[in-house]
Parts: structure tokens; C-alpha cells; sequence
């Protein structure tokens, strides 16, 4: 079967295609959101299809090493992970992590200013099986599979028990694993909303584009818009033209010419 993401793809060109032109009229001092006809979207929140989700969670992986090419399961209850998730604007290029959590495009468009739309700690998902999954990751200690059982956690809310696998795994990682570890560990911050935290995090790591694209992502909600533009633009031009991360740091650098 043929694994078409045209659809989507389309639709991050389509809203980036907006955006910049909205960049281009406020250079020229005429830009002006209110009252403009959006870009049409099917119902308030754009669906998520949890096999699109899961190939974009796993996209950060090969940055870090060549992970076998044997197919990755996913964890428990991710359909109802992706479906059940809010919209969120700032997402970072971790492990579990998918550009399609940004669901709804409206609110970019009337939000004045970035540094609000910051992730929060939110409710956990109410997902039973995940933990005990988690922990038979953990046992067996194969890799990639760690950096997804954190980032899973992560995803579901789960930060009390997310910290904790840190905690309790943080001595056991292969050095070919230990920059993705050490970028989901920042991710994790950023997620719980220490954004601080998790920002000086990533500017202490190696330049990894991962870690590139979460600095410049981190620097846009945090207003520093000099270094979001140095740092996205770094890894946009490294990520895949055809791939949905880097159509989000397009999105993202278009958000940075437009001073939101």
C-alpha cells in the first residue's frame, strides 16, 4: 500500500505560502490580519492519521544514529495519543513528536504575540497500558526504543513518570544514542513548560539539526527573534524538502519575518 502524504504536505505549503505573503505585505508596512479571509480549514481542528503521526515521530532518529530497518511498533493506545491531543504550536523535533500536532492554523493568525502560545503542562491522558510498556522498554534497554518510550511519556502528559525514566536511565546510554537522549531530556523540559530550562539545554548541546531546530523554535516563542532566524534557518535547509518538519521550520521562519 502506498503511503500517499500529499494531502498533507500540500496543506503545510499552503498555509506557509500564506504566511509569507502576509510577511511580504508587512515588510512593505501593509500587512493587517483583521478582518482578512483565512485560509479555509475542514472544521476547527484539522484530523491527525496516527500511521502520518508515527512515521514524523519517528523522522528524528536517523540524525542520531542508523536505526535498524526492521518496522517500529507503536505504543500503546497512540491512535487515541494523536486524536485526543490538543493543538499546540510550539512543538519540538523530538522523539514522538509529529508537525501535525499543530492542528489548528487560526490560532497563529490571531495570536499577537508568540511567547503566549508557549506549551502548557495540561492534562495527562488517561492511558493505562503505556507505563507498563514503558517499563518493558526499559528493561530490555534497546535503542532507539528508549528515546521513544521517554518521548511517548511525554507526549501523553505523563511528565512525573517521564522525569523519572530520566532519572532512573540517564547513566545507561550508548554514546551513539547520548546527543538524541540529551535532546529529548530538553524537550521534555520545553514540553512541561520550562522553557527557560529547556532552552539553555539545547544551547549547551552539539549542533545536531535536531538540536538547530528546536533552538530556533525555542528562541521564536521566547521572542528572541535574531536567533530563531539563525538557528531554523540552519536546519530547514538540512531537513528533507519533501518531509512535514521541514515545512513546519518554514512555517516557524515565516513566523520570525512577521515579528509575531
Amino acid at each position: 500500500m502506498s503511503n500517499d502524504t500529499s494531502v498533507q504536505i500540500k496543506l503545510s505549503d499552503l498555509m506557509a505560502s500564506y504566511l509569507e505573503k502576509q510577511a511580504e505585505a508587512h515588510a512593505a508596512g501593509i500587512a493587517n490580519f483583521d478582518g482578512e479571509v483565512m485560509p479555509y480549514e475542514v472544521g476547527p481542528v484539522q484530523p491527525l492519521d496516527p500511521k502520518l503521526a508515527w512515521d514524523e515521530a519517528l523522522a528524528v532518529l536517523p540524525f542520531y544514529a542508523t536505526p535498524s530497518t526492521q518496522r517500529r511498533k507503536a505504543p500503546p493506545h497512540w491512535s487515541q495519543l494523536v486524536a485526543g491531543h490538543e493543538s499546540i504550536v510550539g512543538i519540538a523535533l523530538c522523539a514522538g513528536n509529529f508537525p501535525q500536532l499543530m492542528r489548528n492554523f487560526h490560532t497563529i493568525l490571531t495570536q499577537p504575540n508568540l511567547a503566549e502560545m508557549r506549551p502548557t503542562v495540561g492534562r495527562p491522558a488517561q492511558v493505562d497500558d503505556l507505563l507498563p510498556w514503558a517499563e518493558e522498554v526499559a528493561r530490555k534497554k534497546h535503542f532507539p526504543e528508549m528515546l521513544l518510550a521517554l518521548g511517548a511519556l511525554r507526549l501523553a502528559k505523563h511528565f512525573a513518570e517521564a522525569d523519572q525514566f530520566v532519572k532512573a536511565h540517564d547513566a545507561d546510554i550508548p554514546a551513539e544514542w547520548q546527543n538524541g537522549w540529551e535532546n529529548e531530556k530538553a524537550a521534555l523540559l520545553w514540553h512541561q513548560g520550562r522553557c527557560d530550562e529547556a532552552r539553555q539545554r539545547w544551547d549547551a548541546l552539539e549542533a545536531t539539526i535536531p538540536v538547530l531546530f528546536n533552538r530556533g523554535m525555542a528562541a521564536l516563542f521566547l521572542n528572541d527573534r535574531a536567533a530563531a532566524k539563525k538557528h531554523l534557518t540552519a536546519a530547514v535547509a538540512q531537513l528533507p524538502a519533501s518531509g512535514a518538519w521541514h515545512h513546519l521550520g518554514r512555517l516557524y521562519l515565516t513566523l520570525v519575518d512577521l515579528g509575531r
